[in-house]
């Protein structure tokens, strides 16, 4: 399953300018697999909390969540290939907004317990 996602995701920077070996983009699929990690762990932080009653704050404002930006779903939770971002769109995203976003990461993770 993951060996798969890992050769597509190859196959697709290996296609960039400048980009020789899995050396050349190691940073940039290091970032995508936190990001989607992150986006998990929170969601089942959320659910956890839910289950108790309580609330969760997640950490990631929601523009900048997984599902907002690299796989948004439709109303019947199937991806939305229409909303989801690529190309240009994708690139201008996380260089403008996403990165900038996430250099304030460390101060909004301050506290460990989110709830």
């Amino acid at each position: 399953m993951f060996e798969q996602a890992f050769r597509n995701i190859d196959d697709v920077l290996r296609k960039e300018a400048g980009c020789t070996t899995e050396l050349d983009y190691t940073e940039q699929t290091s970032w995508l697999l936190f990001l989607k990690y992150l986006d998990g762990l929170e969601q089942d932080r959320a659910d956890e909390a839910a289950l108790t009653g309580k609330k969760y704050a997640f950490l990631l404002d929601k523009p900048f969540r997984w599902e907002s930006w690299a796989a948004p779903k439709d109303k019947d939770g199937k991806l939305d290939h229409n909303r989801a971002q690529t190309g240009d769109d994708l690139r201008d995203f996380v260089d403008k907004k996403l990165f900038p976003y996430l250099r304030g990461f460390k101060e909004k993770a301050r506290h460990p317990s989110p709830w």
